[in-house]
């Protein structure tokens, strides 16, 4: 089963992601991890975000093993590190160079541990329009801006990260227009969307649980 969960930053995909891929033993890919990877090779590299041709190489050159190093790094989700990944996805080429380690795992999914999965849940952007548009069930979840600002200052705060929620909110907007101005960040026409604003996440989960049980038998028949 492959199950995917798109939506905008701070809409509660990741923790969505999180608690049904433990219900159901499903491998787990953080895809917006791809670009938070060539984003820190950036910085570290001391290239401007601008560079195109750096940061189309960082994508070619990406392993699993490398991200999952990079992610140990404490810039790796922090402010500077979400603006260069939203620079660095802004780009064509790096999208595509990405896509193709993104759908591979759909093939032959695996836990974190390397041991073969029987099915994968994805969290990230264009999961279900363009990186597995024949997954089983897709979700849309998203939020207010400002719910999300307010979510994503918290995480940052929690994080001993002194961050302005202004200027986090408007860090917010701006990845929201550049984002949605690509077609394929849209809800996918056989999504199910859910409005997080007002609703807690044991709210959402329960109700993604019914209607995954609900595939699961369709699927079975």
């Amino acid at each position: 089963m492959i199950i995917t969960i798109d939506g905008p930053a701070a809409a509660g995909k990741g923790t969505l992601a999180g608690k049904l891929a433990d219900k159901y033993n499903l491998a787990y890919f953080d895809t917006g991890m791809v670009y938070r990877a060539v984003g820190l090779e950036m910085l570290l590299g001391g290239f401007e975000l601008g560079n195109v041709d750096a940061a189309v190489r960082f994508a070619r050159n990406l392993t699993f093993p490398r991200m999952m190093e990079l992610s140990r790094n404490p810039v790796f989700r922090s402010l500077e590190g979400s603006k260069a990944a939203s620079a660095v996805a802004a780009v064509p080429e790096v999208r595509t160079a990405l896509l193709q380690m993104q759908q591979d795992f759909s093939k032959n999914p695996v836990f974190a541990d390397g041991s073969p999965a029987k099915g994968a849940i994805y969290d990230g952007r264009d999961t279900g329009t363009v990186v597995c548009p024949r997954a089983d069930i897709k979700f849309f979840v998203t939020a207010s801006p400002e719910i999300r600002a307010e979510r994503r200052h918290k995480e940052y705060l929690q994080k001993g990260q002194a961050v302005d929620y202004a200027e986090v909110l408007e860090q917010t907007i701006a990845r929201d227009q550049k984002d949605f101005a690509r077609e394929s960040s849209q809800p996918a026409k056989d999504a199910v969307i859910f409005d997080t604003s007002g609703l807690s996440i044991d709210e959402v989960f329960a109700k993604a649980c019914e209607i995954i049980e609900n595939r699961k038998i369709t699927l079975e028949k």
